[in-house]
């Protein structure tokens, strides 16, 4: 079982930046795993904003996030970390970490594992 523990979210003025952390339980990643966050704004369905392979390091971002977030990895803390810059108040959302066993994907389904969430408040 994985266990995921997100961790840096608050309330940030819009232009100013954050980092999330996804701390995943001792030894519970390995190679065939991918690590993504995904983010739920309240009305919205959840939706996908980078994914990260734990062997290779291949990152995916969204559109929406591409240039203004990156995705980044610990291997030795077992570790996956989102830094988001130039946020902007239409990234207010709670941010969920997911794992999957299968190569990196934007298909919420697709991921087996997920935190409790963290939240991001982007004041304007």
């Amino acid at each position: 079982q994985v266990q995921l523990v997100e961790s840096g979210g608050g309330l940030v003025q819009a232009g100013g930046s954050l980092r999330l952390s996804c701390a995943a339980s001792r030894h519970a990643v390995s190679s065939s795993y991918a690590v993504a966050w995904f983010r739920q704004a309240p009305g919205k369905e959840r939706e996908f904003v980078s994914a990260i392979s734990w062997s290779r390091g291949n990152t995916y971002y969204a559109d929406s996030v591409k240039g203004r977030f990156t995705i980044s990895k610990d291997n030795a803390k077992n570790t996956v970390y989102l830094q988001m810059n130039s946020l902007k108040p239409e990234d207010t959302a709670v941010y969920y970490c997911a794992a999957t066993k299968t190569p990196p994907t934007t298909k919420r389904g697709e991921y087996d594992y997920w935190g409790q969430g963290t939240q991001v408040t982007v004041s304007s």
